[in-house]
């Protein structure tokens, strides 16, 4: 590939997609721009060999890739920046914004750029991440063009644009779901008698090992469930105390409120 990309807003999820494009090794670390207000924050990144500038414009001129990661109360004034050098015949905007339609951000940039959300999550940084994609053209160069990308860098999935709220939830917020079920089992470990890096370890393999299974058969969790359940036995009874206390019920309720929460951060001050 030899597309240059910019990241507009490299913070926490912009670095990780900056990490996950240089391991995938398709990406050379000098074809990848970083800008950060607080420019010292991204020097780990220099010495990587990433140029790294708060000048956003220049930015823009180095690639026909834009990725704009900023928080959603910061992308007004980021577009109203970035907007006179967008230029319809180089760039492809592509927006990592919770909770932002690409119509909205196609009337404040006032051209008809070529524009793709995603939602991937913070493992991208290690080439496991699960992004959704989607486009006002399906089949367009710009939505075959993104998914290539991502693809490099995880898994990835076209999805309806009224999805994305969602999609932020399970996914990108599903992250931290998960890696708070991994915690608990780990501090249900040490109570019956592993050493914390003993416990953390085992929870943390055999929570791959089940998401493993899921992928690789491509079965029901609750068949891969049953085959692990007896009758009488000590998983069962485990997983019916875990039930009891609303453990499914939380997990979902969880993502529910997440979903809610995620269409609420950003307001469009011209509606």
């Amino acid at each position: 590939m030899e597309n240059k990309i910019s990241i507009i807003g490299a913070g926490n999820i912009g670095t990780s997609i900056a990490s996950g494009l240089s391991k995938s090794e398709k990406f050379n670390t000098k074809d990848i721009t970083l800008t950060r207000r607080r420019l010292e924050l991204l020097e780990p990144f220099r010495k990587e060999g990433f140029i790294i500038t708060s000048d956003n414009e220049e930015a823009l001129e180095k690639s026909n890739i834009v990725i704009i990661a900023v928080e959603p109360q910061q992308l007004d004034d980021l577009l109203e920046e970035i907007s006179p050098a967008l230029d319809p015949k180089k760039h492809i905007l592509v927006s990592v914004i919770t909770g932002v339609n690409s119509k909205v951000i196609r009337k404040k940039i006032g051209k008809d750029v070529e524009i793709v959300r995603v939602m991937p999550n913070t493992a991208i940084a290690i080439r496991e991440s699960m992004t959704c994609i989607s486009s006002s053209s399906q089949n367009g160069e710009a939505l075959k063009l993104t998914r290539e990308i991502f693809d490099t860098v995880g898994e990835t999935m076209v999805i309806l644009e009224e999805q994305m709220t969602s999609a932020t939830a399970l996914c990108a917020c599903g992250i931290a779901f998960f890696l708070r079920a991994i915690r608990a089992a780990s501090q249900g470990g040490i109570e019956i008698g592993f050493h914390s890096t003993e416990s953390n370890f085992m929870a943390a393999q055999t929570a791959k090992g089940a998401a493993s299974l899921l992928l690789s058969l491509g079965n029901h969790p609750e068949s891969e469930v049953d085959r692990v359940t007896t009758p009488r036995g000590c998983t069962i009874s485990g997983l019916n105390q875990m039930e009891h206390n609303g453990f499914s019920s939380a997990m979902i309720k969880g993502i529910l409120h997440s979903s809610e929460k995620a269409a609420q951060l950003y307001k469009d001050d011209e509606e």
